[in-house]
Parts: C-alpha cells; sequence; structure tokens
C-alpha cells in the first residue's frame, strides 16, 4: 500500500512519539501510529517496548538480547510488531521490566518472556525465554488488576487487594524478608488491601486501599523515605512517614521514588541526574520532599525512567526532568543536558499528552493533537502562571514567535504590552522551534497480518524498506513532526 500524503501528519486520535535509544527509527526522534486504534497502555524497559491497543494487541519493540519481546528469537526489533501468539486473547495489560516482560490476557492468563536469572519470569525455575510462557500458578480465581516488573523482579494486584511478587529479593525489593529469591508467585502481606505497587531496579513501593505508602528494597540513598530506625526493616513494606496526604500514585525508578498525590508530587532519593526535581543543591534526600516547580499544575500522572522522571498535567502538558543522555527527555534533537528541575516538554504544546512511559534509556509518549483554539487557552494559562517550571532553552525559530503571537490573545498581548513589553520578548525568545524541523520519521502501523509494504516520500534520504512479516501491515512515512 502506497504511503498516504495526507496522514503524514498524526491523526485525531494521536500517535506515539520515541525519544533516546528507543531502537525505533535508528533511535531518532520519531513517531507512529495504529490505524482505527489506539494505545491504552505503554511500557518501557531498559531499551524495549510494549504497548497494548484498544484493540488488545500487543506490540514490541526494541532489545531483545534475553528474548524479552517473546517473539521467538533474540533479534532486535526496530518496528512495533505484533504478538501473534497472544492475538486470539486480547491482550489486557503489559509491563517491561529491565530484561523481561509480562503480559495479561482478557482470558484471565499471565505470560512471560525474556531473562530470568533471578526466577523474575514466575515458572519454577531460571531459564530464560524468547517466547511468552503461561505462568501456571495463576488461574481464573486471581483476576488482575495491575502488573510491575523491575530489573529482575515482578509483580502482580488482584482485584481484591492481594499482593503477589517473584524474582530477586538480594536487597528485599519483592518484600519476602529472608528469601534471597522466589521463581514462583509469593503473596506480600501487609494486613490491608493493595490498590497499586511499583518496581524500581533494586527498591519498590506499594499503596494500599486506603492510601497509604510502603516502601522495601535496597535501603542505600533514601529511595525508601523511610525513617532511620525504620531501616533496619527495610526488607519487608514499611509505611512512609512523610507524606501526610492520601497518596493515588507512586513510581520507582532506579534509585528515587516519585508519589503523587491529590495536590502535589514528592520525590525521594537519589538525584544527581535533577530526576528529584529539586535543582542544583539537592542530589540526595531521604524525606519525601514537594516538587515546588510543579505546585500550580495540576499533575495527574507520573513516570520513573532509571535516573529520570516525566509528569502529565491536567491540561495535556507534559515535564520532564533528570539524565537527558540519549535526548530521552524529549526536549529536542540537541539537547541532551540533564535537568534539574520540571522542564516543560515545549515542542508538545499542540498536543494534549495521554500516556509517557519512562526506560532506562528511552521515553515514549502517547499524544492527540489539541483541538483548534485551545492553544490560546493553554498558552495564557502558562503565562498568567510566568510559566512556573522551565522552559527547555534551545535555538529560536522565527515560527515560534508568529505562532506565539497568533495564539496569545489580543487582550494579552495588550496587557503584557502595558506591563513590560521587553519581557514579553524575551519570554517568546526562550522557546524551542514549533516548525518542521524537530522529528525525523513516522511510522503508521496498522493492525492487520499481511505483508509488510513501505513507500518513501519525497523528503531526501527518505528509502524504501524492507520489513519481516512478523511486524503486520506497516507503511513508513518519513516526515518531521513539528
Amino acid at each position: 500500500m502506497a504511503a498516504r500524503r495526507h496522514l503524514l501528519r498524526e491523526p485525531e486520535s494521536g500517535a506515539v512519539f520515541t525519544f533516546g535509544k528507543s531502537k525505533f527509527a535508528e533511535n531518532i526522534p520519531s513517531k507512529f501510529w495504529f490505524k482505527n486504534d489506539k494505545p491504552v497502555h505503554i511500557s518501557c524497559g531498559d531499551e524495549h517496548t510494549a504497548i497494548v491497543t484498544g484493540n488488545g494487541k500487543l506490540y514490541v519493540f526494541g532489545s531483545n538480547n534475553w528474548g524479552q519481546l517473546g517473539l521467538g528469537s533474540k533479534n532486535t526489533v526496530s518496528k512495533p510488531t505484533c504478538v501473534k501468539a497472544l492475538k486470539p486473547e486480547k491482550t489486557k495489560l503489559a509491563v517491561c521490566g529491565r530484561n523481561h516482560t509480562l503480559v495479561y490476557t482478557e482470558k484471565g492468563n499471565i505470560y512471560a518472556a525474556g531473562g530470568n536469572s533471578e526466577g523474575q519470569l514466575g515458572l519454577g525455575d531460571t531459564e530464560e525465554r524468547t517466547t511468552f510462557h503461561l505462568i501456571s500458578f495463576f488461574t481464573n480465581q486471581h483476576r488482575i488488576k495491575q502488573l510491575a516488573a523491575g530489573s529482575y523482579t515482578s509483580a502482580a494486584i488482584t482485584e481484591d487487594g492481594q499482593l503477589f511478587m517473584w524474582g530477586d529479593n538480594s536487597e528485599g525489593q519483592i518484600g519476602l524478608a529472608n528469601e534471597a529469591s522466589v521463581c514462583v508467585p509469593c503473596q506480600v502481606v501487609v494486613g490491608k488491601p493493595v490498590s497499586s505497587v511499583s518496581c524500581g531496579y533494586y527498591h519498590s513501593a506499594l499503596i494500599t486501599g486506603d492510601g497509604e505508602l510502603y516502601t522495601f528494597g535496597e535501603p542505600e540513598n533514601g529511595k525508601l523515605g523511610l525513617l532511620p530506625e525504620q531501616l533496619k526493616n527495610s526488607r519487608v513494606p514499611q509505611p512512609v512517614p512523610g507524606i501526610m496526604e492520601k497518596v493515588n500514585k507512586v513510581a520507582c525508578g532506579g534509585g528515587h521514588t516519585v508519589v503523587l498525590t491529590e495536590t502535589d508530587v514528592y520525590t525521594f532519593g537519589l538525584g544527581q541526574y535533577g530526576q528529584l526535581g529539586h535543582g542544583t543543591f539537592i542530589f540526595e534526600t531521604s524525606i519525601p520532599k514537594s516538587v515546588e516547580r510543579l505546585r500550580r499544575h495540576k499533575i495527574c500522572n507520573i513516570a520513573c525512567g532509571e535516573n529520570h522522571t516525566a509528569v502529565i498535567a491536567e491540561n495535556g502538558l507534559m515535564f520532564t526532568f533528570g539524565d537527558g543522555r540519549h535526548g530521552k527527555l524529549g526536549l529536542g534533537e540537541e539537547n541532551f543536558a540533564n535537568q534539574f528541575e520540571p522542564t516543560l516538554c515545549s515542542n508538545f504544546l499542540r498536543f494534549t499528552v495521554l500516556l509517557v512511559a519512562c526506560g532506562g534509556c528511552h521515553m515514549l509518549v502517547f499524544a492527540a493533537p489539541r483541538p483548534k483554539g485551545s492553544e490560546e487557552i493553554l498558552l495564557e494559562d502558562l503565562y498568567e502562571n510566568r510559566l512556573t517550571a522551565t522552559i527547555s532553552r534551545m535555538s529560536v525559530d522565527s515560527s515560534v514567535t508568529s505562532t506565539l503571537q497568533r495564539t496569545l490573545s489580543a487582550r494579552m498581548r495588550r496587557r503584557e504590552k502595558e506591563r513590560s513589553p521587553e519581557q514579553f520578548i524575551r519570554m517568546v525568545q526562550t522557546l524551542p522551534p514549533l516548525g518542521e524541523n524537530f522529528l525525523k520519521s513516522s511510522l503508521h502501523v496498522t493492525s492487520n497480518t499481511s505483508p509488510p509494504c513501505f513507500s518513501a516520500t519525497s523528503l531526501p534520504k527518505a528509502k524504501p524498506v524492507d520489513l519481516d512479516h512478523e511486524t503486520g501491515k506497516l507503511s513508513l512515512h518519513c516526515a518531521a513532526v513539528f
């Protein structure tokens, strides 16, 4: 099928954007979308990705050294590839650990693939798998609400609040006290139902049904947020005393923890790359600390990579901070700097960000174009709040000035001109280009399984690409995004 030129811009249903070492499109910031379908869950491992769509299909791509893509080989996959073996069951959930993947289907089955050195696949042994294998422990009695995966750990929460964990427990990160590791799921009891769990590299966190936060695992660098007297029992879940509000969400990174309440985002642990978001003077804290730069924004979602953090606001804005290597913060093709405070991803101003997932070396974002006219309200709100989170400083494009001048209301421009013309000009000049020069390619993924076909556009250096039949029918568009 020839590339459709009118689809070069993302559809109204949205597109998935990739940043960093995703293995997609030669690791250049790119985008793709699904025909007549869209993502409902995205998860990133160290360098691999899993996406579940609304139609129940599972797509995977990225590094595959341990068979973590579940496609029957260890070959790296650079394009989103549908896992055919799971199509009959329809996938509901999928999560990526550092080198393994867990999947839950509508039939009530949990499958695992990839690295298994610590029993993280839950199959009763430590042999890796290159295809998805059923975890026989779970039966139809265990209706699963959430899956989570860490460095060499796995977790599942049932709809009635039971928590099961398995894999590496060398630091107590699966909460089973003195066990070194377990190869089958074991229940972790905290005395009340569990509503959510997150697995970091060597620590974990859970939220109870009444909104209380518990952490466990490696105690160094303050990432558990516990008092000194609690650390001697760090191999079992303990309540975090520093957050008095009800906790809604938690995300664990390589050495830090991010917590979302109704009114605040708290971070604690290691912050040498800026992943805590507290500026350049706080590289480590064991006390949960509110991220000041986010207080004026109603945050609704959080995500952690190994050394970076992303948050989504209710108005669809996204902020990132932490390790900027490989461009995984999504701040521009030439901006690989560490960010020590939440930084507005201004290239997404014309999008509503819906989902974000962070991995060891990359980040994926699902975003849809904003309705026409909504940018004016958004930018006015941003400017009223004086852009309380930092805007990424990049080279200025003439289109930035014209875009903002068109978008900001006449009332606002008049008010700012009366107040301080120089201040308004300085604000405009700090915004990055919104022109057609940020991302380099996009992939349009269809949901059927006929042989793939690629067609190049007229852009320079765009060439037809052949792809394995496993990927399903695809059309590649080489096109700028922003």
